[in-house]
């Protein structure tokens, strides 16, 4: 039972914490102790548990006090002895609403990893690893809400604000209402302030206590659990600030990038229409273009007789010739070359000579060597 008041609680070493080599932690340790928390958040870590649960099960609000009984004996609390017992300062901001909304903007970028403004309906890994403890040690050991720890409300960061921005609070009045809450009839505040309680029920002389136990060692915050806690926390912080990184520095993509970035696909050639291949070679005689001299060095000895004239005219013939007679079906995916075919070969532009020479040269290759055959 007693297990339950503080199984989400969050407990303060300040004497542990601000020795730590972090000044991040430690300035946000020494803002929370400065803004009148320190005793509250800090004071003996012991819980009476067997007195604990009898205070919790007999509570009641009435006439503004908090009233119980303890192993038969009456517990009256009152916001006054609440306040001495913790040092609370009793002047300042009473309520939430009246907080500031310019402290409220200045702390949405004061506890940004990124710099820019967090968004307050999101998560509380947008902000620095000193503020995600804050976030959880207002969401636990002060406002003590149940739920998740991970979302930022507009109470748990008022309550940083508080801190963040020096705000004043009337701390009393705010925690003893919490404390009321806890044990008005139809409130769903969660229980909570298990060391606290334990701490006040101390000051009756009359109460049974009985045997005192630690608070769990986990549950308090010293150089040990919040290297922990940090550990813990520090991928979902480096995300957050990878991804801004790139948000900011982010850059036009250059044809370079993009070529890497897009796989290319090979392409693969199916017969094509004469038209289409001719536009092909073109591109490719242009950049290798072959002498008629060389065409007639390259064919066999008989050709090697007739002149370069004369050779054109037997290869182009030779074309002709064989496509309408044979059509053979072993070459009928073979990628027929355009042909023109003009009177007298010389009265061709010059450019569609180049154009189809190697085309005739290879076309000439397969022609003679079949004949040979």
């Amino acid at each position: 039972m007693a297990s339950s008041l503080f199984s989400n609680a969050q407990h303060v070493d300040f004497d542990s914490v601000l020795e730590m080599n972090d000044p991040g932690m430690v300035a946000m340790f020494e803002a929370l102790a400065a803004s009148g928390l320190r005793v509250f958040l800090g004071c003996p870590a012991v819980v009476y548990e067997d007195a604990l649960v009898d205070f919790v099960e007999n509570a009641s609000v009435r006439n503004g006090l908090v009233f119980s009984t303890v192993g038969g004996q009456i517990v009256k609390i009152s916001e006054k002895l609440f306040a001495e017992s913790f040092e609370l300062p009793v002047e300042g901001l009473e309520e939430l609403s009246e907080m500031p909304k310019d402290a409220i903007f200045d702390a949405r970028s004061i506890v940004s990893l990124t710099g820019e403004q967090i968004n307050l309906s999101g998560k509380k890994n947008q902000m620095k690893m000193p503020y995600r403890l804050l976030c959880d040690i207002v969401a636990k050991a002060i406002s003590v809400k149940a739920g998740s720890f991970n979302a930022i409300t507009v109470e748990k960061f008022s309550l940083m604000t508080a801190v963040v921005c020096g705000v004043k609070m009337n701390w009393a009045k705010y925690l003893f209402g919490i404390l009321k809450k806890m044990f008005a009839a139809k409130t769903k505040q969660a229980k909570g302030f298990a060391i606290q309680i334990s701490a006040l029920l101390a000051t009756f002389p009359s109460v049974e206590l009985g045997e005192a136990s630690e608070f769990p060692a986990s549950k308090v915050l010293t150089k040990k659990t919040v290297l922990r806690f940090i550990s813990i926390n520090k991928d979902g912080a480096e995300e957050v600030s990878g991804a801004a990184t790139k948000k900011v520095v982010s850059k036009k993509r250059t044809a370079a990038d993009i070529e890497v970035a897009v796989p290319k696909k090979k392409r693969t050639l199916k017969k094509k229409s004469i038209s289409s291949i001719s536009s092909v070679e073109m591109v490719t005689v242009a950049e290798e273009a072959v002498p008629i001299q060389q065409v007639a060095e390259s064919l066999d000895v008989e050709e090697s007789r007739c002149s370069s004239a004369d050779v054109v005219d037997v290869i182009i013939q030779q074309v002709l010739d064989e496509t309408r007679a044979e059509a053979p079906a072993d070459t009928a995916d073979i990628e027929q070359p355009a042909v023109t075919v003009a009177k007298n070969w010389f009265d061709l532009p010059y450019e569609d000579i180049v154009k189809h020479g190697r085309q005739r040269i290879q076309w000439s290759r397969r022609v003679t060597l079949r004949r040979r055959m």
